[in-house]
């Protein structure tokens, strides 16, 4: 089984403070994730840009991306009225990476828990 990975994850291994994943950990990244790590590049400093553009386009080149499908957004719109009706919010984003590992059955990989402890059905896991 595969594990989704969330940005935070990925922006510790940028910056040194989370190990590199080993090769036979089967990994993956929701599509919005690309966009939070695209989105990264693009407001980085003029001196960080290169380094930071390397980093993300090797890393997209290497790992899965999910794509949002229409199945993922069924579990999303069911996931964002349980939270609501419970007086829960989670960040759009959050709910976005949420909704792929619940949809595709796998376990999230954060560094941001808090953000996602309220989510029904997502099972949080560590990464080594």
């Amino acid at each position: 089984m595969a594990v989704l990975l969330d940005t935070s994850i990925l922006i510790a291994i940028e910056r040194g403070t989370q190990g590199v994943l080993r090769d036979d950990e089967e990994a993956a990244i929701a599509a919005i994730t690309a966009s939070e790590l695209l989105h990264g590049v693009h407001r980085a400093g003029r001196s960080q840009r290169p380094v930071r553009e390397a980093f993300v386009e090797q890393l997209l080149a290497s790992i899965p991306i999910v794509p949002f499908t229409l199945t993922i957004a069924r579990v999303h719109a069911r996931l964002w009225s349980d939270l609501l009706v419970r007086g829960r919010s989670v960040g759009a984003h959050d709910l976005l990476i949420a909704a792929t590992a619940v949809a595709m059955g796998w376990p999230l990989a954060t560094l941001e828990r808090a953000g996602f402890n309220d989510v029904p059905g997502l099972r949080l896991v560590d990464i080594a």
